[in-house]
């Protein structure tokens, strides 16, 4: 071999990237795919926040979003400025630059039900500004108390760390809460407009309990009014299930753990596990309830994660973790906006996948302002968060679609609005852009009972609806053709007086009530 051709042969380089790097060179990932999808990524994702933030003080939430043309970038793309506040809970000051300067730190790692799942949309709407104009985020809190704090920062990629180039401290004199960002973007907001407006109106259905005010960048006002101050209950935060564990977690809870024996760590770290389940797990297990937890063995800890997924007698989750909107709330967004004729609304109980639990509730709307598709319209939600892409990839999709709705009396150009909303610790999303949801057997099963459930009270109003019709037709035959044959009946009995029909008119009109 030429030692040559052999000394050119690159040597492999090795080096370590950030996680702002990292999303950096990957905003696919993230749903920023493109100037359309991008901009419509970041007003939904500071949107939520927004959402969140109001939701977990039970405060009827007041959004106000207002996007603004600020210079041409190509002649496809523009550069706007999105400026989003809200009357939350507001950051404490300390936490704000690392909030919205700092990729995957957040307030989303607790187990329980939020519309973020990655600590990601914030400060990867904000990363995206900065990358395709480079210019700060302005970010304005406070927590109701005596003073206002306002950051002008910007995000170093290469190390995922904030940088304040601004800071002031104003006097609060009205008890303001709340928080404001403001930030500019390149974007195509011609092309995202429809999924942008569409997005507001779903989330206007899906929280009827908010005001969200939209102003465009052409200055058009949009106001989605709430219909209710009624609030599903915040969720609480929760423990891992026996069922969701793997092996890493069991060795973080085994380092933190303050517990000195194994019957005192499996009541303190999971959900639902007592004395009782505790007991009978140790024995299933063959573990001494008084072993140090410490002390296990890498192959101890392997077994006793196979363990805990083999026991039986582990009660289900419980759905405090979860804020489902419930049945009234649900039946308020729809009929806000969309005026249905019919509408029935079905809340499943809650169930579990992996260790996860979860609560599908679903609707069916017909009539009114359904838009008319030649199809049915399907309005998809997790987390409160509408899915506004990918409907194809969707479990919901399939479920609808392998529906028998001719059993149903039901057809695929009627009127019908289709409104499925999944809420759990851990929304099984197909991606980081929390477009479409997988496809597991245990939320198929759910959503295909509710939506047996609701179909069938369709059914009924529509054989009611068919009667009806039936009946006025009837009734119309009779009021057309019975006033002539009366009058013909006393010109052939040589009568000058004409029958009184409005008595036979009624007694048929009755009998069509009592069918009903």
């Amino acid at each position: 071999m030429d030692s040559g051709v052999s000394g050119k042969v690159a040597q492999a380089t090795f080096e370590e990237i950030s996680a702002s790097d990292f999303f950096y060179r990957n905003r696919d990932i993230a749903g920023l795919t493109n100037p359309s999808r991008a901009i419509f990524v970041a007003i939904r994702e500071v949107v939520e926040n927004s959402l969140d933030a109001a939701e977990s003080q039970k405060i009827p939430p007041d959004i106000y979003v207002r996007l603004s043309f600020e210079s041409e970038a190509t002649k496809e793309t523009q550069i706007y400025k999105l400026r989003v506040q809200d009357n939350g809970s507001g950051i404490q000051p300390r936490f704000i630059p690392s909030a919205f300067g700092q990729v995957l730190y957040g307030s989303k790692y607790k187990l329980k039900q939020m519309r973020g799942t990655f600590g990601l949309g914030g400060k990867m709407a904000v990363l995206y500004g900065q990358i395709t104009t480079h210019q700060p985020a302005f970010v304005t809190s406070s927590t109701g108390g005596a003073k206002i704090y306002s950051f002008k920062l910007m995000i170093d990629i290469q190390r995922n760390r904030p940088i304040i180039l601004d800071r002031k401290v104003l006097i609060n004199k009205d008890g303001w809460r709340g928080t404001i960002i403001e930030f500019t973007l390149e974007g195509d907001y011609l092309r995202a407009m429809p999924k942008i407006l569409e997005y507001f109106k779903q989330t206007a259905m899906v929280n009827p309990y908010a005001n969200l005010t939209f102003v465009d960048p052409k200055g058009r006002f949009y106001k989605f009014t709430r219909a209710t101050t009624n609030m599903p209950e915040p969720p609480k935060e929760t423990m891992p299930h026996p069922y969701g564990v793997d092996v890493e977690l069991l060795q973080r809870l085994i380092q933190i753990t303050q517990y000195k024996t194994m019957m005192e760590f499996l009541k303190g770290h999971f959900h639902r596990v007592g004395e009782i389940t505790a007991q009978k797990f140790l024995e299933f297990s063959a573990l001494s309830p008084s072993k140090n937890p410490k002390k296990l063995t890498h192959e101890e800890i392997v077994r006793l994660m196979q363990n805990l997924k083999k026991f039986k007698d582990f009660l289900p989750p419980d759905a405090s973790c979860l804020s489902p909107l419930g049945e009234e709330l649900l039946k308020a967004g729809i009929m806000k906006e969309l005026k249905p004729d019919y509408l029935v609304v079905n809340q499943r109980k809650p169930s579990t996948y992996a260790g996860h639990p979860f609560i599908v509730e679903m609707a069916i709307a017909y009539g009114g302002d359904v838009p008319k598709r030649g199809n049915f319209v399907i309005y998809r939600f997790a987390n409160k968060i509408p899915l506004l892409y990918d409907e194809a990839s969707d479990v919901s999709y399939r479920v609808i679609s392998a529906m028998n709705w001719r059993r149903y009396k039901v057809s695929p150009d009627m009127p019908i609005a289709i409104v499925v909303h999944i809420c759990s610790t851990k929304v099984p999303y197909k991606t980081v852009g929390k477009e479409f949801i997988a496809d597991r057997s245990e939320v198929r099963r759910e959503e295909a009972n509710a939506l047996r459930e609701v179909s069938r009270q369709l059914g009924h109003f529509l054989t009611r609806q068919e009667h009806v019709h039936m009946e006025k037709k009837r009734l119309g035959i009779f009021s057309k053709y019975l006033p002539k044959i009366a009058q013909f009946s006393t010109m052939l009995a040589r009568q000058e007086k004409v029958p009184d029909i409005d008595v036979l008119l009624k007694s048929v009109q009755k009998y069509g009530a009592e069918e009903k």
